[in-house]
């Protein structure tokens, strides 16, 4: 499966200069979060597979305006092609304001994940706006990843975790891609292709 993962910022070789051709090959687009709705209505209107989405910290506009011709799977396992993608939007509780959570708090969302993970067997795609903790997080109270999704790892070794929220230009050398046991973990700032190992 060949999978384009948008977050953060919306892409100009996307959006701006869009040619169809960019989007030949790709089995599904998943957003990790913290783009414009109109942006994800825009690539479902030229796709014609799903457009998976989790909320980021500044998709307070979705609660009003969701975008259109999308699938959200926050705290849902939704399966494509035999890929089970399970979604948990959000980042870490710095301000008043929805989608950020505690750690306490995103773990009882993971708990409560439970039954829905069993009756899949697992899942095999992670996806969220925050990273895991001490895996391409920031120090800064914002950018703080979640414990809870190294023990969702720990537990079910999905092939890969998807996540944005850390800008890749906040520290260049902090790298896309990293390796936690089990799972490849992808930070899909921006734009990134892949094929699903």
């Amino acid at each position: 499966m060949k999978i384009l993962a948008v977050s953060d910022i919306e892409s100009k070789a996307l959006w701006d200069y869009f040619d169809k051709s960019r989007l030949e090959g790709i089995d599904v687009i998943v957003s990790c979060g913290d783009l414009k709705a109109e942006y994800l209505s825009f690539l479902a209107t030229f796709f014609y597979g799903p457009v998976l989405y989790v909320h980021g910290n500044h998709d307070e506009s979705y609660e009003k305006k969701p975008p259109e011709g999308c699938i959200c799977i926050e705290d849902q396992v939704f399966v494509h092609q035999g890929v089970r993608f399970l979604g948990l939007g959000g980042s870490m509780r710095y301000k008043p304001g929805p989608f950020q959570y505690t750690d306490r708090q995103m773990s009882l969302r993971a708990v409560r994940l439970w039954p829905k993970i069993a009756a899949h067997h697992g899942f095999d795609v992670l996806v969220t706006h925050a990273p895991a903790f001490g895996q391409g997080d920031a120090p800064t109270p914002a950018h703080q990843g979640f414990k809870s999704f190294l023990s969702l790892m720990d537990r079910y070794s999905p092939r890969v975790h998807l996540h944005g929220h850390v800008h890749l230009n906040y520290d260049p050398l902090s790298g896309r891609v990293r390796r936690y046991q089990e799972t490849t973990i992808i930070n899909a700032y921006e734009k990134y292709v892949f094929e699903l190992p």
